[in-house]
């Protein structure tokens, strides 16, 4: 291949500069008349003697990004033919690195934020079938449109061969934030990228990686029997709620680590309700850790592989509305039983309990109700109440009661910032007014992003019809 210079066309696109690159390929800002936004090209290193992964990491990457949409990834432009000059045409996303922030330790608001944005980003693709596998603050682009991730050349989608692990079993992926099942070969769990950005909040809260840089990979497996140093440890000003959401991501056991980027993105942008830990568990002695050594603990056993093969799809966050403005009732009672069905599908979901005050524009709103109580309080009280008999475990249930004008634009509204997977909500008897302006249940079903149950009683409507005059 003829070395690259400015001014040269391939397949259309022209070489504008050459870009800071990595060891596997060189980056080139181009344009292309078909394409109005700037444009990288990706060529990869083929000189004789290069390690086979990088031809093999050009396949995977061409054919994730190819199937790969939405604003938590670059748009996929094009590629080269291996044959001739082999390429990645994709969108120049503009935005800072995420590296560039990781120098000191950043204020928790900072981190969680930033937590909360890349943690959207891999649900995102996670949805779509897709690990990342390398998940480092190189490879993330904060922009206006969130986080962006970048270089999925060993990355795995769920329905296409996984040509690298075909190829070898040895550890992929960047010593700092490898997860502890990939140092061991496993490459088909989102759960690694949970364990990676565990480390990303680490670093960000604490300006250190919590397993430093190993060069072997008898220093990557340390990991899975050394828990890094806690980060109030490290900085002090990091608040208990922040170490136990890193703590939680990088636990070495996937059945104790979050379930899914939903459910961190939850507790990131709701420190309120986070479970916090009780303790640290005691250290092993000398005696104790030479005899496990001795033992040859199954060390996939410790990453909980085997407990995790059948992972069930279904929502990690439902939200069940229930409107108490007039106490619960029969519909309230059935949008729990609904609730309750959901939550037998996964027992690793959570449940966010909304109920909506609603408030007024023109005339205020009485914030006490007749016995004085604040109607805040008053409303999260019954809100337990209703919640009760489900029977949930504190870290699997949350209860948030809100102000709003417009109820279904207070869920809506919750549903995404949250990245709720499923909404539960009761419908009231019809009417002509309420057929005329609208329902709630009508709004959250039209512009929801996520699946939505509306539940109504029967007896109600019937009795609502025999109601009208003939």
């Amino acid at each position: 291949m003829a070395a690259l210079e400015p001014g040269m066309e391939i397949d259309g696109f022209r070489l504008e500069a050459k870009m800071p690159s990595g060891g596997m390929a060189s980056l080139w800002r181009a344009s292309h008349p078909d394409f109005p936004h700037p444009v990288v090209l990706k060529v990869p290193f083929l000189d004789p003697g290069e390690d086979s992964s990088v031809i093999i990491g050009y396949e995977v990457e061409t054919m994730i990004l190819k199937r790969l949409s939405g604003p938590h990834v670059p748009r996929y432009c094009g590629s080269g033919d291996l044959a001739r000059i082999p390429y990645i045409a994709m969108e120049f996303v503009e935005g800072t690195s995420l590296a560039s922030l990781t120098g000191e330790p950043q204020p928790a608001e900072e981190v969680a934020q930033i937590g909360g944005l890349v943690a959207r980003a891999l649900g995102a693709i996670h949805r779509q079938g897709v690990a990342h596998l390398d998940l480092k603050p190189e490879n993330v682009i904060l922009a206006g449109r969130g986080a962006v991730l970048l270089d999925f050349g060993l990355a795995r989608h769920a329905e296409l061969p996984d040509l690298l692990g075909e190829e070898s079993s040895v550890p992929m992926g960047t010593p700092a934030y490898i997860a502890p099942e990939q140092v061991l070969g496993e490459r088909s769990d989102p759960a690694s990228d949970i364990f990676a950005l565990g480390a990303i909040l680490y670093q960000l809260a604490t300006g250190i990686e919590p397993f430093g840089r190993p060069a072997t990979t008898a220093g990557m497996k340390r990991r899975l029997y050394h828990a890094p140093e806690d980060p109030r440890s490290v900085n002090a000003s990091v608040p208990h709620w922040l170490e136990t959401v890193i703590l939680n991501c990088l636990e070495v056991d996937r059945s104790r680590r979050y379930a899914d980027a939903s459910s961190v993105l939850f507790d990131l942008t709701n420190p309120d309700q986070v479970v916090l830990r009780r303790g640290k568990p005691a250290s092993r002695g000398f005696l104790e850790r030479l005899t496990a050594w001795f033992r040859k603990v199954d060390e996939r056993a410790l990453t909980g592989q085997r407990a995790v093969k059948h992972r069930v799809v279904a929502p990690s966050v439902i939200l069940a509305a229930v409107d108490l403005a007039h106490g619960s009732d029969a519909l309230a009672e059935e949008v729990r039983g609904e609730a309750m069905r959901l939550l037998s599908y996964r027992p690793d979901s959570r449940l966010a309990c909304v109920s909506v005050i609603k408030t007024e524009i023109i005339r205020e709103t009485p914030d006490r109700d007749a016995e004085g109580r604040s109607t805040y309080v008053s409303r999260l009280v019954l809100l337990k109440d209703w919640a009760r008999p489900i029977g949930l475990s504190d870290d699997r249930l949350s209860y948030h009661v809100v102000e709003a004008v417009s109820p279904a634009d207070a869920l809506l509204r919750y549903a995404e910032r949250n990245d709720v997977g499923h909404i539960v909500l009761g419908a009231r008897a019809s009417s002509a007014m309420r057929r005329h302006l609208g329902s709630v249940s009508t709004q959250v079903v039209a512009e929801a992003l996520c699946s939505v149950s509306v539940v109504r009683i029967k007896q109600v409507e019937v009795q609502a019809r025999a109601d009208v005059p003939a």
